[in-house]
C-alpha cells in the first residue's frame, strides 16, 4: 500500500516526498506490534548521554533511530535485503552499527525487542553484546501481536517487564495464556 503509485494517503505521500520516519513507516508495515516496541521504548529507555535511546535494526543499513527520514527508494532497496544471519549486506551495516554502539556505551546492557527465537537477530547481536544483550522474559512463546500488546500495555501502566539474558535461554516455549482485554486509561 505505501508503494502503490497515486496512493493518497498522508504516510505514503510523505513516504513518496523522504519526509516520513522509519518508525512510522515501521509501525504501519507491522501494526501492533512495533506500535507496541516504540510506546515501550519511550516510556523505558535509559541509555547514556550520547547514545540514541532506542534503534531499530534497518536491513542493508543498520541500527537507525526511529525519526530517521526515509524515502519511497529507500524502502524499496531495504525490502531487497535477504534478513539472513549470513548474509553480508544485512550483517556488516548491523555489526558495524552494534561495534560503534557497544564501544559509546561501554558497560551497558542492550534489551532486544524483536524476535528473540530467530537467529537472525540474535546471532550477531549476541557475538557483540554477549551477556549484555538481555530480552523481557514474558517473550517466551509469544507471537509478535502478543508481544506488541504485551509492550503496550506495559507502557500505558508504567510497568516495565523483568529482563533475562539472551545467552542460553530458553527462548521458545508454550504459548502463555492470552492476555486479558485491556483499555487504556
Amino acid at each position: 500500500m505505501l508503494l502503490r503509485e497515486g496512493a493518497q494517503f498522508d504516510l505514503a505521500q510523505r513516504l513518496q516526498h523522504g519526509v516520513a520516519t522509519i518508525g512510522e513507516v515501521y509501525t504501519f508495515i507491522s501494526g501492533l506490534y512495533f506500535r507496541g516496541k516504540i510506546a515501550y521504548a519511550s516510556a523505558f529507555a535509559a541509555a547514556p548521554e550520547g547514545v540514541p535511546p532506542a534503534l531499530i535494526i534497518v536491513p542493508g543499513i543498520g541500527l537507525v533511530p526511529q525519526d530517521d527520514r526515509i524515502g519511497i527508494e529507500q524502502l524499496r532497496a531495504i525490502s531487497r535485503v535477504s534478513i539472513h544471519e549470513q548474509n553480508d549486506a544485512y550483517r556488516g551495516p548491523l555489526m558495524r552499527d552494534a561495534a560503534l554502539l557497544d564501544r559509546a556505551g561501554i558497560g551497558c546492557r542492550y534489551v532486544l525487542l524483536g524476535s528473540i527465537a530467530t537467529e537472525k537477530y540474535t546471532r550477531p547481536l549476541l557475538e557483540m553484546f554477549g551477556e549484555r544483550l538481555l530480552f523481557p522474559e514474558t517473550f517466551v512463546g509469544r507471537g509478535d501481536m502478543s508481544r506488541g500488546g504485551l509492550m503496550l500495555r506495559a507502557a500505558g501502566l508504567s510497568t516495565e517487564l523483568n529482563y533475562i539474558p539472551v545467552k542460553n535461554a530458553i527462548r521458545r516455549g508454550t504459548r502463555p495464556p492470552k492476555l486479558e482485554k485491556w483499555q487504556k486509561r
